[in-house]
């Protein structure tokens, strides 16, 4: 039976590649998970699994640093958000990764790769994690990509959202509302969060507590008190612009 080390330090998107394993590779057998990439290390000297799926980016120890010593004991995937550089540092290795939130189609792909080289001896992958790691170091001057999913845990179950699907936020207590035209659900990062991570482009303020995508405003009006109101498409709740914010919307 072939083994698996699952490493990431967020814990909901270990559980998604679990689940998304299940379905792609029920034969594979996962007998550890790790948060950094040291606890990497030691797990995979302890439990030798076959295949490790690493995350790049991770406090600590990162997951190349993990690969550099992983290397030539098993087969390596890296999983990570930042394709503008992994990609290139991939394309004609012999490393395999995941673009993370990690789809379906694509682990069916990366497990017939692996599949594959699982007769041949883990190949010492040093000079490719050089290239990789000079990537990395390049792109850390880069502009970070904007947010294209939000991770929503929706009982026991992790929920990936695309930004394409939000109409909006709206700052609940302690949690965020994310609103879609059929669903809405709870996070934890707070509106001052996601305006940093999200498209200024793709989303506005109009108010201290609400975010909204902008090619889902279907109108603006004022009310008897002159207050602006929005509606956004396929949603009956109306959202109040703020005075600080009326400026987007001149012409009203």
């Amino acid at each position: 039976m072939t083994t698996a080390l699952i490493v990431d330090d967020e814990a909901p998107m270990r559980d998604l590649l679990r689940a998304r394993l299940r379905e792609a590779w029920p034969e594979l057998e996962i007998i550890g998970e790790a948060s950094n990439g040291l606890e990497a290390v030691t797990a995979s000297a302890e439990l030798r699994p076959d295949v490790v799926f690493l995350d790049i980016r991770m406090p600590g120890q990162s997951g190349i640093e993990a690969a550099k010593v992983i290397s030539g004991k098993a087969h390596v995937v890296f999983a990570t958000a930042y394709d503008q550089y992994a990609i290139e540092a991939f394309e004609h290795g012999a490393l395999d990764y995941l673009l993370k939130p990690v789809t379906a189609d694509r682990l069916a792909l990366t497990v017939q790769r692996v599949k594959a080289r699982l007769h041949q001896a883990p190949l010492d992958i040093a000079a490719q994690l050089r290239e990789l790691t000079a990537a990395v170091q390049k792109s850390e001057g880069a502009p970070k990509p904007y947010l294209r999913w939000i991770q929503a845990q929706v009982g026991t179950s992790l929920r990936m959202i695309s930004t394409r699907e939000i109409l909006f936020f709206q700052a609940d207590e302690k949690y965020t509302r994310v609103q879609t035209d059929s669903s809405e659900v709870l996070i934890r990062k707070t509106l001052k969060e996601l305006e940093e991570e999200l498209d200024p482009a793709e989303f506005w303020r109009i108010h201290r507590s609400t975010l909204v995508r902008v090619d889902a405003i279907a109108e603006v009006t004022r009310d008897a008190r002159g207050r602006q109101l929005l509606a956004v498409r396929g949603h009956p709740e109306k959202l109040e612009v703020s005075r600080g914010h009326t400026h987007l919307f001149q012409q009203m």
